[in-house]
């Protein structure tokens, strides 16, 4: 067995501490376990996750011109989410899909997902008030986040989004650029700092969208550039 599917295994043996305010206890399943070492199990899971930290990044190929941008007002994004796409709702540590998300209730989870990018990208977009009407395509590839067990027991998690875009005019059709591969890619609170963030009406989903709408920004080059490299534990 690999190392993602021993952890998973293991992730049964999580609990959710008591103390954990109401907003984070919303949607993790508390798991009861007769092992009388269960306490330790996690801590193991840990330390092997730990081993298994690798590097992540928000990155595109370059910034559009502003001076062409500037000229657009974007009239829609149009957010693809292709049928091969896997979906997981299983709450293991590392599900094993392209698209994980438990950041909403149980639902469409496609549908959630790419209502976040749709919010998310429009929001980045609100800078350009040029004449010309603009339409962004986005394909996604891979939205996978964290689950309600890796939010208490990892040390660190991702969440690892991959997407490409390009403008075409909205009237015409017409491609005004080529299509972008972009990683979207945001450390997750877990832990401590997600019981401090809930605690200051701080939310992922929200995190989610300000970081898509700064990516956005970043590339349509109205906006600093939020290029960057982390390291954290992820699939």
């Amino acid at each position: 067995m690999n190392t993602v599917g021993w952890l998973n295994a293991q992730s049964n043996w999580a609990t959710v501490p008591s103390f954990w305010p109401a907003p984070i206890l919303v949607g993790i399943e508390r798991v009861v376990s007769e092992d009388p070492m269960s306490w330790l199990k996690p801590l193991i899971a840990c330390l092997v996750l730990t081993g298994c930290a690798t590097h992540w990044s928000t990155d595109y190929a370059a910034p559009l011109d502003a001076e062409v941008t500037r000229t657009w007002h974007v009239h829609e994004v149009d957010v693809l989410i292709p049928e091969k796409l896997t979906v997981s709702d299983e709450n293991l540590l590392m599900p094993p899909a392209d698209i994980v998300w438990h950041g909403d209730p149980d639902g469409d989870r496609r549908a959630q997902v790419s209502a976040i990018l749709n919010d998310g990208i429009a929001a980045g977009t609100t800078g350009l008030v040029g004449d010309r009407p603009v339409k962004l395509e986005v394909v996604l590839r891979e939205f996978h986040g964290v689950t309600p067990i890796a939010m208490v027991n990892a040390p660190s998690a991702v969440y690892n989004i991959h997407y490409s875009i390009r403008a075409v005019d909205a009237d015409t059709g017409a491609a005004l650029t080529e299509p972008a591969e972009v990683d979207a890619d945001l450390a997750a609170h877990v832990g401590a700092d997600l019981i401090t963030a809930s605690l200051e009406g701080s939310d992922e989903k929200s995190r989610l969208r300000e970081h898509l709408a700064e990516v956005t920004a970043g590339w349509l080059g109205i906006g600093p550039d939020p290029r960057e490299e982390f390291t954290s534990v992820g699939r």
